[in-house]
């Protein structure tokens, strides 16, 4: 099956085209399935960045249908990484439910980039969710010195399994359950970061990746309420509520 014209578009603009391997698949929970595979060449041509992300290729009822995924421990020597899929509804989601070891799927490598903050923060605050938890965790090992607070906003009861790699003493992991479309993880992050940022908010760095309107309330909030200038944010809707479509 060929890409459709999403695929053209990429090409033009120059993304690269591989095909990844799956050797094995671990269900973490009800709700969120790993899956590992080999490369097919990718991290000997591209390298390997903090919150890496390629786009995997799926049959949408004989359609070519995108979507977005975060390399998960990636291994340039051995050519192997893995996959986190938050699963609902959708072809992505069928997919990674019935991979198994050998099958294979087509990627494109395309607008990945993250520049590592420099100079490095001296304090770092997250807000992400399961979709984009493999970032998460990413970004933390990144930068395993620097002093953390992590909101995870957790839908489901079995997120509380969910794989965190916060678990350094200067890391702060705060749970919030998802309500009212991400209202209340909005609530609790205006109520608390303008304290925790104090007077002195030279080094800050703030990191967000909810769905695209939680993502867009909190960047707003934090660009122009709280003054943090644009270089010390970044900010990325990982999925839409009304579709589910996640990256």
């Amino acid at each position: 099956m060929g890409h459709g014209w999403e695929g053209v578009v990429l090409t033009l603009m120059r993304g690269k085209d591989f095909t990844f391997t799956v050797t094995a698949v671990e269900q973490v929970t009800e709700r969120f399935r790993r899956v590992r595979l080999t490369d097919g060449g990718m991290l000997g041509v591209t390298g390997v960045h903090p919150t890496m992300w390629v786009r995997l290729w799926f049959d949408d009822a004989g359609k070519p249908h995108q979507r977005a995924y975060t390399l998960v421990d990636p291994d340039p020597v051995a050519g192997t990484f893995g996959l986190e899929f938050a699963l609902h509804d959708g072809c992505a989601s069928d997919w990674a439910r019935t991979a198994v070891p050998g099958d294979t799927i087509d990627a494109t490598v395309q607008g990945t980039g993250f520049a590592t903050p420099d100079p490095l923060p001296s304090r770092l605050f997250v807000i992400g969710d399961p979709a984009s938890l493999p970032a998460v965790n990413s970004l933390l090992e990144a930068l395993p010195a620097v002093p953390a607070i992590i909101w995870l906003e957790t839908p489901h009861a079995s997120d509380a399994d969910l794989p965190i790699r916060a678990g350094a003493a200067h890391h702060d992991l705060r749970r919030v359950p998802r309500t009212d479309g991400g209202a209340r993880l909005v609530e609790e992050v205006r109520a608390a970061l303008p304290g925790l940022l104090g007077e002195d908010r030279a080094g800050v760095f703030v990191w967000i990746a909810c769905d695209t309107g939680t993502t867009r309330t909190l960047a707003a909030y934090v660009r122009r309420e709280l003054g943090i200038p644009k270089g010390r944010v970044s900010a990325r809707g990982y999925w839409r509520p009304d579709t589910a479509k996640t990256r």
